[in-house]
């Protein structure tokens, strides 16, 4: 657990580095890149095409752990649109709460 505990710490931070020295660079309009990548039918359109799929299945289990509350909808639209940068925090955050659990991190309101 420790290890992926570290994973997560050091992952997250690295991706926020990133992420913070691109939108520096880029700003934050990346629809157009995005979505034209995917368009234009290349390896880097397919690669998006895979992490939006992520995205996706992220945003249900999300959803799904919290019981589609009010909270797990909220959740959910983070996932989706924040991706890895709220999936290795919220998963952190879980991972302590239930004190490395992974029945009750994985299951959320269904592991009773």
């Amino acid at each position: 657990m420790t290890a992926l505990r570290l994973y997560l710490i050091l992952a997250w931070t690295a991706l926020i580095a990133f992420t913070a020295f691109v939108i520096g660079r880029d700003g934050l309009n990346l629809l157009p890149v995005f979505f034209g990548d995917i368009a234009a039918g290349h390896w880097p359109g397919q690669f998006n095409a895979d992490f939006l799929s992520f995205l996706a299945l992220s945003a249900l289990w999300t959803g799904w752990r919290n019981g589609w509350t009010v909270l797990g909808w909220l959740l959910a639209v983070a996932a989706f649109f924040l991706g890895g940068g709220f999936l290795m925090a919220y998963l952190l955050i879980l991972l302590h709460r239930e004190n490395g659990d992974m029945r009750r991190v994985l299951l959320g309101v269904r592991a009773a």
